[in-house]
């Protein structure tokens, strides 16, 4: 028995009939032809959708994407000129015939690539500053911005609006844990940064490799997680053989250097830490006990086997 053909539905098909073409039903959406008023004698109402003449439209200084996808542009572009722009750009007027863009951008150069004169636009009135947290606030929540363009549009905002890690993350709508450890991203090496911004390099790669100091070795491990497709998890392990494989080094010069107790206290408390712990003292008796952790279990097992004690 041949599988039957699924239609429309009663009710669409009904209206269309079975062989309707909906691309000959579908017309380019339209707006009131409202178009701006340039005379500064005229009051203008900016709440509705005006339509402004292209060449009146600048791009936002203030934009936080510094690339757009030409292909992606080009789609765009083409859905333009079958349905027209859906969605209005959002401007702000700076004289009676000049206007910047606040959001939209990408809208805008797919209107230009279809050779539209007039594009319909929201005029929002703004100052820099509120233009620069709008602009930014917009791409970030619904642009796609590789992870260095989200990390320096926060940066951007604390440093231009002079905001605080919460305030911004208040104004962006993320969690303050999600803001930091973006701006942490920025101070990885202009390198790593590269590779994570064009994705040969995941947030999850690049937040293990900030554990590390040594700016070389951080580059060493970005390349061998490029070249052999290491899974974060992978580079996790990598990092911590090669932290353990430095440890027989050390080991000979705390038990040279330091008296008898300060040793016993470096082999009790490094058994939970997996050793990796370091104690300096200097002549007086004076000094410090610095102690690494590779997860919360460790501490946590420290603790219990305190609590555990007579101590």
């Amino acid at each position: 028995m041949s599988k039957q053909q699924r239609g429309l539905g009663k009710g669409l098909g009904a209206l269309l009939g079975q062989e309707a073409d909906l691309s000959s039903i579908r017309q380019p959406v339209g707006y009131v032809n409202k178009n701006i008023v340039t005379s500064t004698m005229q009051k203008q109402d900016t709440s509705d959708i005006l339509r402004i003449p292209t060449d009146m439209i600048e791009p936002n200084p203030f934009q936080p994407r510094m690339s757009f996808d030409q292909e992606s542009l080009e789609e765009l572009a083409d859905s333009v000129r079958t349905l027209g722009l859906i969605q209005p750009i959002t401007v702000r007027r700076k004289s009676a015939d000049r206007y910047q863009i606040i959001s939209g951008e990408r809208r805008f150069r797919a209107c230009q690539m279809c050779g539209m004169d007039m594009i319909p636009a929201y005029i929002r009135d703004t100052n820099d500053q509120g233009m620069l947290e709008m602009a930014i606030v917009e791409n970030i929540q619904r642009e796609n911005l590789d992870p260095i363009e989200v990390a320096m549009s926060y940066q951007r905002l604390i440093e231009e609006c002079d905001l605080t890690q919460e305030q911004m993350a208040i104004r962006v709508g993320k969690k303050r844990a999600s803001v930091t450890n973006f701006l942490r991203l920025l101070k990885l090496p202009a390198k790593i940064q590269h590779d994570l911004k064009v994705g040969l390099l995941s947030v999850g790669h690049a937040k293990v490799l900030l554990g590390i100091d040594d700016t070389n070795l951080q580059e060493s491990l970005c390349d061998m997680v490029i070249k052999e497709g290491m899974s974060v998890r992978q580079l996790e392990d990598k990092i911590k053989r090669l932290t353990q494989e430095k440890k027989p080094e050390q080991t000979p010069s705390h038990s040279q250097e330091l008296p008898e107790n300060y040793v016993k206290v470096l082999e009790i408390v490094g058994k939970y830490f997996e050793n990796d712990i370091s104690l300096k003292r200097n002549n007086n008796g004076k000094g410090s006990m610095t102690i690494h952790f590779n997860n919360d279990e460790e501490v946590t097992r420290f603790l219990k086997a305190l609590e555990d004690s007579k101590f």
